[in-house]
C-alpha cells in the first residue's frame, strides 16, 4: 500500500475532514486514482489512517484554478503558497511546475 505523508497540522485537517485533497510535485510513487493509501504524519512516522485516492489530475501552478482548491488548505498570498512548497521540494519551483492534484477518501485509525 502506498503512503502519503503530511506535516501534523495538515494531518489534523484530514482527520477532521477539512482537507480531502493534496498536491504533489516530482511523484515517485506513480500515484493514480484508486489507488489504497495509508495516511502518515511526517514527523513522527505514525500511521493515522487509510484511504483510496478518487481523483489525480496533473496541472501546473501557474494554470491552478479555483476548483483545484477545493479541500485543500490555501495561503494568504502565492507567494506564502510558492514558498511553501520551495520547502518540500526546493528553490526551482515555479508557475511552470507540474504537480499532481490528488483528492481522497479517509478513514482514520480506530482509538
Amino acid at each position: 500500500m502506498k503512503t502519503l505523508k503530511f506535516t501534523p497540522e495538515l494531518s489534523e485537517l484530514i482527520v477532521k475532514k477539512e482537507k480531502v485533497s493534496t498536491w504533489r510535485v516530482a511523484d515517485e510513487k506513480d500515484l493514480q486514482s484508486g489507488d489504497n493509501v495509508m495516511f502518515c504524519v511526517q514527523h513522527t512516522g505514525e500511521y493515522f489512517g487509510t484511504g483510496v485516492l478518487t481523483n489525480v489530475t496533473v496541472t501546473t501552478f501557474g494554470a491552478l484554478t479555483p476548483e483545484d482548491w477545493m479541500g485543500h488548505e490555501t495561503f494568504a498570498s502565492t507567494e506564502e503558497m510558492y514558498q511553501t512548497y520551495r520547502s518540500y521540494y526546493g528553490p526551482e519551483l515555479g508557475p511552470q511546475t507540474e504537480l499532481k492534484i490528488i483528492t481522497f477518501t479517509f478513514t482514520p485509525n480506530k482509538e
